[in-house]
């Protein structure tokens, strides 16, 4: 056999062999100095598990159809292989508390690349230890006790206007839809400080829609269509936010106009505290943290009420109640917003039965070891709300609806709508504000009702009820 013979058979014999010994190779590369990781599967070869992971994401059923049944078959701890990456996931309450704890000492934050290229290589997200401290600071200085106490008269002046823009001689209304309008010009006008123009929800939802996409730039592709919205929105903010350190340089300021959030990023620029990327970055995050996840946290609140009557009786009657005390077309207050603990007990009893974030990813910095078991360094580990809010160890019946039980504190590491540890969501009051007094506005100017009571929930990349929740309203008499 001459030459130009064997090359074709050596060929074959090749692309026949590759496969097996490239599987070969990764499967030693698993196992190599990994004797004590925990047990679990990988998968195939660098996509690992990802499909299965995502497919039961978008469905609504990532505990069902992937954590469980991994943790049934090995344990609370269990290794896969998310994304090109060996990944531990955690649950319960005790390695909750470990994992976030131990946040910048063992663990760093760690997102997809296309979600640091869309949110912000600056972002807090980003950030680690005495740099996150920093920028952490800045932005919850705007949700002091002070800053909320000016916050609630403002967002119930937006809440009615919206309301009376967009819901007055409607006999039917999207809630999700509308809910993450306003809260979007809340975020945006009301905390941020900056104007919203009609076309900036359209183009910030583009971005959200290549957050978790291959970040492949290729012209039509999710991440290329984002990353093209992005810079829209990066050159918006970069011009509103040098107009702002120019009259507040004018001004001989260092500012807090209003007390509103950017004006207290530009002062912090102007005292070389933080950089103008920073800035712009940081308001990109949190325009999407803030307005994005309260908006289906809204609209799972009213799903839980319109579902049991009982409930929706007791949270009519505390807000009867407060408007008793109030004079006619008078806001409320943050005395009245404390005073709506069956609200907020309803709505987080909604957030832990459908959490507006699933979880989040961080990078082990080190070997870590925890309860006998070896998580290398490099390894991704994943922390997930439902590893508690779905536990009968925390939660009894944990399927069934049952406000009653954050009556007591819910002991820590246990309810994650906001995460925890050093990560604790900055704007977490911010949400609370916005979920209460929208729940107050609607209930006691409106009778209203599910069009689809059991409207299915998706994920495209984060959770949405798939119709959009269609109501029925009528203004009360």
């Amino acid at each position: 056999m001459d030459i130009k013979e064997l090359s074709p058979f050596l060929l074959c014999l090749f692309s026949i062999l590759a496969p097996t010994i490239f599987i070969i190779l990764f499967k030693l590369s698993q196992s190599r100095n990994n004797k004590n990781v925990p047990p679990g599967e990988m998968g195939f070869p660098w996509i690992g598990e990802t499909i299965k992971f995502y497919r039961a994401q978008r469905k609504n059923r990532l505990f069902e159809d992937f954590i469980q049944p991994r943790m049934i078959k090995h344990g609370k701890i269990f290794k896969t292989h998310l994304m090109g990456s060996p990944t531990v996931i955690l649950n319960g309450a005790n390695a909750n508390k470990f994992l976030l704890s131990n946040e910048f000492k063992m663990v760093v934050s760690s997102w997809p690349s296309s979600s640091v290229q869309l949110m912000g290589k600056e972002s807090i997200m980003e950030k680690q230890g005495e740099r996150h401290q920093c920028l952490r600071g800045l932005i919850g200085t705007s949700l002091s006790h002070a800053g909320l106490e000016a916050l609630v008269p403002k967002i119930c002046n937006y809440v009615q206007h919206h309301l009376d823009q967009n819901w007055k001689g409607q006999d039917k209304i999207s809630l999700y839809r509308s809910a993450k309008t306003l809260t979007f010009s809340i975020v945006f006008e009301c905390f941020v400080g900056i104007n919203v123009h009609p076309d900036t929800l359209a183009i910030f939802e583009r971005v959200l829609e290549g957050v978790f996409a291959p970040p492949i730039q290729f012209p039509g592709s999710k991440f290329s269509r984002a990353r093209k919205a992005r810079l829209e929105i990066k050159k918006m903010l970069v011009e509103v936010v040098r107009e702002m350190r120019k009259q507040m340089e004018e001004k001989q300021e260092g500012g807090e106009a209003g007390g509103m959030l950017l004006s207290r990023l530009v002062a912090g620029m102007i005292r070389g505290e933080i950089s103008e990327e920073e800035v712009v970055d940081n308001v990109v995050l949190l325009v999407f943290a803030a307005h994005d996840t309260t908006s289906f946290a809204i609209a799972m609140t009213f799903k839980m009420v319109y579902q049991h009557p009982n409930c929706h009786g007791l949270l009519l009657q505390e807000h009867a109640d407060i408007m008793m005390n109030k004079r006619h077309g008078e806001n409320l207050t943050l005395d009245d917003i404390k005073k709506m603990k069956y609200t907020w007990q309803v709505a987080r009893e909604s957030m832990r039965l459908f959490p507006p974030i699933f979880g989040s990813f961080r990078k082990a910095i080190t070997d870590i070891e925890y309860e006998g078991f070896t998580i290398p360094k490099g390894w991704k580990v994943l922390w997930t709300a439902y590893g508690t809010h779905y536990d009968a160890e925390y939660f009894q019946d944990p399927l069934s609806f049952n406000p009653s039980r954050f009556e007591e504190p819910v002991p820590p590491y246990v309810f994650l709508t906001f995460g925890g540890g050093p990560r604790l969501c900055v704007g977490y009051q911010l949400a609370k504000l916005n979920i209460l007094i929208f729940v107050h506005y609607v209930v006691t100017c409106y009778d209203w009702s599910l069009i689809y009571p059991d409207e299915t929930i998706t994920m495209d990349p984060l959770p949405f009820p798939s119709h959009g929740m269609p109501i029925n309203i009528s203004p009360k008499l």
